[in-house]
């Protein structure tokens, strides 16, 4: 197995499984716990790759476990969408998927625990009431409950449980410090009310546990080691020991934090992308100009390009935003070495090679990928009339414009050179045809008199061309940090993220692709059969990244 990257949770482990550790003679542990609420972005597969890394590195376990203890947006298609994923990133869980909501009952005994050890009661103060009583760094907070006897607090907690009060008529708060400088700890809430239909449970509890008190007991019942979370819980840590400490839980976990990594030109917010599909500003949550891995591997991106950025991006403890480019970068090292080169007019002309004999056709063998002389060679056939980018030809050319103009030759890929000889406008006045004349002892693209030709283009034959819709996607947002306080990220919207070419033309050796089928399409990029709008008849390829790398290494 490659070695991974180390990194300072890496050395935290070690300290803990090292001769006298906290954790010596155990197997390291740790898990996933993704909330069955959305979709997972990049930044979830990051920190999916910190646990699954840190487990495999030691020859540990690592759990999947879904967060499911908020029954408000949870859905069965998101744990189905979520399994999908995680399983495309290369991550077999085995045996080892939970959900926390099976541990409902657990977690209701320990409650029940706490209670009896005089370490939480029920409080009947609104949530607003419960905020404007929480006082500040000099003030303490208050609440007339704190002392309410604790059978009191067992019988009304059990009438709780039997759904004898309306939704947020009473809370059971963990007893802590009122006077922590740390808000997390003043006596916290960890269960409330909530008349949900839970979409594994359902209608079976109308109390749930709040994560803070959930997810400790959950990473306890099922002897984690390590509890590998981003450092917006870093405050939460000590509410975690305490959970840890006064239940009656088997096992003693570890939580380490790390610095969250997000991208520029995106934002990773599940509500703000919740936003863009319900306002139709994309069409769905796998819409590829989504962070989201649904939108990420309907755009093109492979298992290895990711796993690849997450170890370029490295493990911090401070939040960090990476630039895109980056993970382009990343794509384009992967389906350069491994992608079959095609070739595809996206805004076609007609060239018309006039010395050619018509009704004449022959192939060429044209190499599938210079970088894996194992993927061979395929046929493509040329004929007398040929399709062109309309790009790679100029009625008055620029400086140093080295493709088709007349009386300047190129080198059509593979095949002949040719020499333009003139054109035809359409109706519109743009061209439509362009003429010219081929050189017949030039096959395979070299003048046998030693001529230099500086520009290759590329070409489809007209007769045995397949039509294919192309997407060209680029940044969903102009402004590389839309997230930033006093912005309204809508407005930042890119109106030219997507352009829709029709009318395309591929080699016929496109005509079966599938997704997730990936091609270098020469000159113009990397493009990938769209999962969702390609079918037989019908293909359509979204641009997964330009050729151009815009990476810079600081």
């Amino acid at each position: 197995m490659e070695e991974l990257s180390k990194n300072f949770i890496h050395t935290f482990i070690e300290e803990d499984i090292a001769p006298g550790g906290r954790f010596e003679g155990r197997q390291v542990h740790t898990r996933l716990p993704p909330e069955p609420n959305g979709y997972p972005h990049i930044g979830h597969c990051f920190a999916f790759s910190i646990s699954i890394n840190a487990a495999a590195r030691f020859g540990g376990l690592c759990n999947l476990r879904f967060d499911d203890t908020n029954p408000d947006k949870e859905e069965d298609e998101f744990v189905e969408a979520i399994c999908d994923d995680i399983k495309w990133f290369g991550f077999d869980w085995g045996n080892r998927l939970y959900f926390g909501s099976d541990y409902f009952e657990k977690t209701y005994e320990l409650a029940l625990g706490l209670i009896e050890k005089g370490l939480a009661y029920v409080c009947e103060l609104s949530p607003e009431e419960v905020k404007s009583r929480r006082g500040d760094f000099d003030t303490p907070a208050t609440s007339p409950y704190r002392d309410r006897p604790k059978e009191e607090s067992l019988d009304l907690f059990i009438r709780m449980k039997n759904g004898e009060f309306p939704e947020g008529a009473m809370t059971l708060r963990a007893k802590i410090d009122l006077e922590s400088g740390n808000m997390n700890m003043r006596d916290p809430v960890i269960y409330r009310i909530k008349y949900t239909h839970h979409h594994r449970q359902g209608d079976k509890w109308c109390i749930y546990p709040m994560y803070d008190f959930a997810h400790p007991i959950q990473d306890a019942l099922e002897f984690i080691t390590h509890s590998l979370c981003s450092n917006e819980y870093e405050d939460h840590r000590p509410l975690y020991d305490w959970v840890i400490e006064n239940t009656d839980v088997p096992s003693k976990p570890r939580q380490i934090e790390f610095g969250r990594r997000s991208l520029d030109y995106s934002v990773m917010s599940k509500r703000k992308l919740r936003r863009l599909v319900e306002e139709g500003y994309v069409s769905g949550w796998d819409d590829p100009r989504f962070p989201t891995l649904r939108g990420l591997r309907r755009r093109g991106y492979t298992p290895a390009s990711v796993h690849d950025f997450c170890d370029r991006i490295g493990v911090g403890k401070t939040p960090n935003s990476i630039e895109y480019a980056l993970l382009e970068h990343c794509l384009r090292d992967d389906l350069n070495e491994h992608a079959p080169r095609t070739m595809v007019v996206v805004r076609p002309i007609k060239l018309i090679i006039t010395n050619y004999p018509e009704g004449k056709s022959e192939t060429f063998s044209i190499e599938n990928n210079p970088n894996d002389e194992s993927m061979g060679f395929r046929d493509v056939t040329f004929s007398r009339e040929l399709w062109i980018e309309s790009d790679d030809f100029m009625v008055e050319p620029s400086k140093k414009y080295n493709r088709l103009f007349v009386g300047n030759e190129v080198r059509l890929k593979g095949a002949y050179i040719v020499k333009c000889t003139g054109y035809e406008l359409d109706d519109n006045g743009d061209v439509a045809i362009v003429t010219a004349e081929y050189d017949p002892d030039s096959r395979g693209g070299t003048a046998t008199d030693g001529r230099k030709v500086r520009g290759t283009i590329h070409w489809v034959d007209s007769n045995n061309a397949v039509d294919a819709e192309v997407r060209i996607y680029d940044n969903l947002f102009t402004d590389p940090n839309p997230d930033a306080a006093g912005k309204d990220f809508t407005e930042c919207l890119n109106p030219n993220s997507l352009e829709i070419l029709k009318g395309c033309k591929a080699e016929r050796s496109l005509e079966n692709a599938e997704a997730p089928q990936s091609f270098q399409f020469l000159r113009l990029g990397y493009f990938t059969v769209d999962n969702k709008d390609s079918k037989p008849g019908n293909l359509v390829f979204n641009r997964a990244v330009a050729l151009k790398d815009g990476f810079k290494p600081s």
